[in-house]
């Protein structure tokens, strides 16, 4: 579905991204994991049209898209959750996720959507007319990742999504991430907690100073010695803590 192929990336004289390649299959999770400012957020920023490929080129489904608006990459099929959220929290949570939908058609369409999402998260239903601003932590999460499904994403890519939630809310971000895998949609996932990325994908890779060092299967990576030093330590020791 998706192949980014030598993809390289300057901000000023820093080399971000140093011919990055990876590919993302249709139905499947797919999770890029790395230590902070390995260039992971640039990566998707990347590929959604907010930061500019200097060389290389993004592919979906056969198409060039790289240096696209990312206006345009939304009506592709494409949605980002951005990190820290970064909801309107002036707006209710319907207002919310309806500006998720600002590239669909409107009328039918877009309350079919707004359905949809509901069906997925019943809190923000209950909580439509509530300020986004109002909401827990984990039900902020929940409204940002409802509004990159509004627009009913082919590919939906998750920034960080358990930045900051206490372990338990943890647990139920990725329980809501592997139903809206099940419901169809394709993911890919960048996230500091590495034990719970590659416990939910496919296939992941591993993203060290702009470069990808390794690639394989999320059950491989779990077991390999060198991932577990240098990126599992920190994720066990709150899984164990939160038991």
């Amino acid at each position: 579905m998706l192949e980014v192929l030598k993809l390289s990336v300057f901000y000023g004289g820093i080399h971000a991204l140093k011919e990055v390649s990876l590919t993302v299959p249709e139905k499947q999770i797919v999770t890029l994991i790395g230590a902070n400012g390995a260039g992971k957020s640039t990566t998707l920023r990347t590929i959604s049209g907010l930061v500019e490929a200097h060389q290389g080129k993004i592919l979906f489904r056969r198409r060039e898209i790289q240096n696209r608006p990312a206006h345009d990459i939304v009506r592709e099929g494409i949605a980002m959750v951005p990190e820290g959220r970064r909801i309107f929290v002036n707006l209710s949570v319907e207002e919310n996720l309806l500006m998720g939908a600002y590239a669909r058609k409107a009328g039918e369409e877009v309350h079919r959507s707004l359905e949809w999402v509901y069906q997925i998260f019943p809190r923000l239903e209950e909580r439509a007319r509530q300020k986004g601003g109002t909401l827990s932590g984990g039900e902020q999460q929940m409204l940002a990742l409802g509004r990159g499904l509004m627009s009913r994403p082919d590919l939906l890519m998750l920034d960080e999504p358990s930045l900051g939630l206490a372990p338990k809310l943890v647990n139920e971000v990725f329980r809501i991430i592997r139903k809206i895998h099940e419901k169809g949609t394709t993911i890919l996932l960048i996230e500091q907690n590495a034990n719970a990325a590659l416990a939910v994908a496919d296939y992941g890779y591993v993203l060290q100073s702009g470069r990808i060092s390794m690639g394989g299967k999320g059950t491989d990576l779990l077991k390999n010695p060198a991932i577990k030093e240098a990126y599992l330590g920190e994720s066990l020791k709150r899984v164990k803590n939160s038991e």
